[in-house]
Protein backbone atom coordinates (compact mmCIF):
# COMPACT_ATOMS: atom_id res chain seq x y z
CA UNK A 1 0.00 0.00 0.00
CA UNK A 2 1.18 3.45 -1.08
CA UNK A 3 1.78 6.51 2.22
CA UNK A 4 -1.63 7.91 0.64
CA UNK A 5 -3.50 4.31 1.71
CA UNK A 6 -1.46 3.99 5.11
CA UNK A 7 -1.14 8.27 5.48
CA UNK A 8 2.09 10.18 6.81
CA UNK A 9 3.03 9.06 10.78
CA UNK A 10 4.14 11.09 13.41
CA UNK A 11 4.29 11.57 17.04
CA UNK A 12 3.38 14.69 19.17
CA UNK A 13 5.45 16.19 21.80
CA UNK A 14 3.89 19.02 23.26
CA UNK A 15 2.39 20.70 26.31
CA UNK A 16 -1.21 22.58 26.98
CA UNK A 17 -1.92 25.57 28.82
CA UNK A 18 -5.09 27.23 29.72
CA UNK A 19 -4.55 30.89 29.60
CA UNK A 20 -7.02 34.41 29.99
CA UNK A 21 -7.95 36.31 26.95
CA UNK A 22 -5.56 39.25 28.27
CA UNK A 23 -2.95 37.43 29.06
CA UNK A 24 0.55 38.66 27.53
CA UNK A 25 2.65 36.21 25.72
CA UNK A 26 5.15 34.52 27.88
CA UNK A 27 8.89 35.70 27.29
CA UNK A 28 10.93 32.48 26.32
CA UNK A 29 14.28 33.71 26.68
CA UNK A 30 15.20 30.95 29.60
CA UNK A 31 14.53 27.97 27.74
CA UNK A 32 16.95 25.86 26.96
CA UNK A 33 18.79 26.06 23.17
CA UNK A 34 16.33 28.96 22.23
CA UNK A 35 18.06 31.47 21.05
CA UNK A 36 15.60 34.01 19.29
CA UNK A 37 11.63 33.88 18.63
CA UNK A 38 10.54 33.51 14.82
CA UNK A 39 7.81 36.37 13.62
CA UNK A 40 4.25 35.83 14.03
CA UNK A 41 2.54 33.63 11.32
CA UNK A 42 -1.54 33.55 11.53
CA UNK A 43 -3.24 30.48 10.54
CA UNK A 44 -7.01 30.19 10.01
CA UNK A 45 -8.10 26.53 11.37
CA UNK A 46 -11.26 24.60 10.87
CA UNK A 47 -11.67 20.86 11.99
CA UNK A 48 -14.96 18.79 12.05
CA UNK A 49 -14.52 15.75 14.05
CA UNK A 50 -16.94 12.71 13.78
CA UNK A 51 -17.70 9.24 15.69
CA UNK A 52 -20.01 6.69 15.77
CA UNK A 53 -23.31 7.24 17.12
CA UNK A 54 -21.91 5.02 19.72
CA UNK A 55 -19.12 7.01 20.44
CA UNK A 56 -16.71 4.21 19.70
CA UNK A 57 -13.39 6.13 18.60
CA UNK A 58 -13.93 7.93 21.75
CA UNK A 59 -13.97 5.66 23.48
CA UNK A 60 -10.90 4.13 22.88
CA UNK A 61 -9.16 7.75 22.60
CA UNK A 62 -8.80 8.26 19.18
CA UNK A 63 -10.15 11.06 17.43
CA UNK A 64 -10.73 11.61 13.44
CA UNK A 65 -10.87 15.20 12.04
CA UNK A 66 -11.25 17.12 8.76
CA UNK A 67 -8.76 20.13 8.91
CA UNK A 68 -8.90 23.26 6.51
CA UNK A 69 -6.25 25.81 6.99
CA UNK A 70 -2.73 25.78 8.41
CA UNK A 71 0.34 23.81 7.09
CA UNK A 72 -1.20 20.17 7.62
CA UNK A 73 -4.35 20.71 6.40
CA UNK A 74 -6.12 17.54 5.77
CA UNK A 75 -7.27 14.22 7.53
CA UNK A 76 -5.82 13.18 10.60
CA UNK A 77 -6.19 10.23 12.55
CA UNK A 78 -4.98 10.49 15.77
CA UNK A 79 -4.31 8.43 18.65
CA UNK A 80 -4.25 7.56 22.18
CA UNK A 81 -1.75 9.07 24.75
CA UNK A 82 1.14 6.95 25.05
CA UNK A 83 4.24 7.83 27.48
CA UNK A 84 5.85 11.48 26.30
CA UNK A 85 3.30 11.56 22.91
CA UNK A 86 0.61 10.59 21.02
CA UNK A 87 0.31 9.11 17.48
CA UNK A 88 -0.94 11.16 14.67
CA UNK A 89 -1.51 10.20 10.58
CA UNK A 90 -2.90 12.45 7.87
CA UNK A 91 -4.12 11.77 4.47
CA UNK A 92 -4.53 14.79 1.92
CA UNK A 93 -7.72 17.05 2.04
CA UNK A 94 -9.01 15.86 -1.26
CA UNK A 95 -11.77 17.36 -3.21
CA UNK A 96 -14.62 18.91 -1.00
CA UNK A 97 -17.17 21.74 -1.23
CA UNK A 98 -16.92 24.68 0.77
CA UNK A 99 -19.99 24.68 2.49
CA UNK A 100 -20.01 20.53 2.97
CA UNK A 101 -20.79 20.58 6.62
CA UNK A 102 -20.92 16.69 7.10
CA UNK A 103 -17.26 15.11 6.03
CA UNK A 104 -17.70 11.71 3.90
CA UNK A 105 -14.93 9.66 5.85
CA UNK A 106 -12.31 8.34 3.18
CA UNK A 107 -12.15 4.88 2.40
CA UNK A 108 -8.08 5.06 3.65
CA UNK A 109 -9.25 7.01 6.68
CA UNK A 110 -12.19 4.37 7.57
CA UNK A 111 -9.04 1.46 6.71
CA UNK A 112 -6.89 3.06 9.62
CA UNK A 113 -9.84 2.95 12.31
CA UNK A 114 -11.41 -0.53 10.96
CA UNK A 115 -10.43 -2.32 13.95
CA UNK A 116 -11.92 0.45 16.16
CA UNK A 117 -14.97 1.31 14.72
CA UNK A 118 -16.89 1.42 10.87
CA UNK A 119 -18.81 3.46 9.06
CA UNK A 120 -21.54 5.49 9.00
CA UNK A 121 -20.10 8.08 11.16
CA UNK A 122 -21.22 11.51 11.93
CA UNK A 123 -20.75 14.67 13.21
CA UNK A 124 -19.59 15.23 16.64
CA UNK A 125 -18.05 18.70 17.05
CA UNK A 126 -16.63 21.84 14.76
CA UNK A 127 -13.52 23.50 16.16
CA UNK A 128 -12.39 26.97 14.79
CA UNK A 129 -9.18 28.46 15.73
CA UNK A 130 -7.61 31.46 15.09
CA UNK A 131 -3.85 30.79 15.57
CA UNK A 132 -1.03 32.60 15.82
CA UNK A 133 1.93 30.35 15.59
CA UNK A 134 5.60 31.30 16.79
CA UNK A 135 9.01 28.78 16.02
CA UNK A 136 10.97 28.87 19.16
CA UNK A 137 14.55 29.00 17.03
CA UNK A 138 17.80 27.38 18.40
CA UNK A 139 21.58 29.66 17.37
CA UNK A 140 21.63 28.27 13.89
CA UNK A 141 17.68 29.04 13.17
CA UNK A 142 16.49 25.36 13.34
CA UNK A 143 13.06 24.87 14.92
CA UNK A 144 13.50 23.74 18.82
CA UNK A 145 9.78 24.02 19.38
CA UNK A 146 6.68 25.57 18.40
CA UNK A 147 4.70 27.51 20.77
CA UNK A 148 0.95 28.37 19.35
CA UNK A 149 -1.65 30.74 20.56
CA UNK A 150 -4.92 29.68 19.98
CA UNK A 151 -8.45 31.79 20.27
CA UNK A 152 -11.23 29.12 20.22
CA UNK A 153 -14.64 29.12 19.05
CA UNK A 154 -16.19 25.33 19.16
CA UNK A 155 -19.38 23.98 18.91
CA UNK A 156 -20.57 20.20 20.20
CA UNK A 157 -22.94 18.86 17.29
CA UNK A 158 -24.80 16.79 19.14
CA UNK A 159 -25.54 18.85 22.04
CA UNK A 160 -25.67 22.06 20.00
CA UNK A 161 -23.54 23.16 22.90
CA UNK A 162 -21.45 26.38 22.05
CA UNK A 163 -18.17 27.24 23.38
CA UNK A 164 -14.96 29.60 23.59
CA UNK A 165 -11.85 29.77 25.19
CA UNK A 166 -7.93 30.72 24.55
CA UNK A 167 -5.00 28.11 25.06
CA UNK A 168 -1.57 28.09 24.06
CA UNK A 169 0.37 24.84 22.74
CA UNK A 170 3.96 24.03 22.72
CA UNK A 171 5.43 21.36 20.65
CA UNK A 172 8.71 19.94 19.86
CA UNK A 173 10.58 20.35 16.71
CA UNK A 174 13.02 18.59 15.02
CA UNK A 175 15.81 20.27 16.94
CA UNK A 176 14.43 19.51 20.03
CA UNK A 177 16.09 17.06 22.82
CA UNK A 178 16.21 13.78 21.84
CA UNK A 179 16.65 12.12 25.37
CA UNK A 180 14.31 12.28 28.05
CA UNK A 181 16.10 13.78 30.25
CA UNK A 182 16.45 17.11 28.06
CA UNK A 183 12.73 16.95 27.54
CA UNK A 184 12.21 16.72 30.73
CA UNK A 185 14.11 20.14 31.66
CA UNK A 186 12.90 21.83 28.29
CA UNK A 187 9.21 21.26 29.36
CA UNK A 188 10.09 22.48 33.02
CA UNK A 189 10.95 26.24 31.20
CA UNK A 190 8.45 25.90 29.53
CA UNK A 191 5.71 25.88 32.57
CA UNK A 192 7.87 28.54 34.42
CA UNK A 193 7.36 31.09 31.35
CA UNK A 194 4.18 30.22 31.30
CA UNK A 195 3.47 30.21 35.11
CA UNK A 196 4.82 33.47 34.94
CA UNK A 197 3.24 35.70 32.41
CA UNK A 198 0.00 33.63 34.04
CA UNK A 199 -0.82 30.61 32.13
CA UNK A 200 -1.69 27.13 33.73
CA UNK A 201 -2.04 23.41 33.07
CA UNK A 202 -4.90 22.58 30.79
CA UNK A 203 -7.86 21.36 32.31
CA UNK A 204 -8.76 19.11 29.18
CA UNK A 205 -6.62 17.21 27.35
CA UNK A 206 -7.90 18.27 23.58
CA UNK A 207 -9.67 20.26 22.03
CA UNK A 208 -12.41 17.87 21.14
CA UNK A 209 -12.43 17.30 24.81
CA UNK A 210 -12.97 20.17 25.52
CA UNK A 211 -15.64 21.19 23.15
CA UNK A 212 -17.76 18.41 24.47
CA UNK A 213 -17.52 18.84 27.69
CA UNK A 214 -14.68 16.92 29.05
Amino acid sequence: MSEADHGASSVEVEAKYDVDDATPLPDWSALPGVARVGDPEPRDLDARYVDTTNAELARAGVAVRRRRGGPDEGWHVKGPAQGAGRSERQWPLGDIADDEADPVVPPAVQDAVASIAAPPFSPLARVRNNRTAYDLLDVDGEVVAEFVDDRVRARDERLGVESAWREWEVELGPAAPADDQGRAEFFTAVDAAVFAAGGRHAASGSKLARALGH
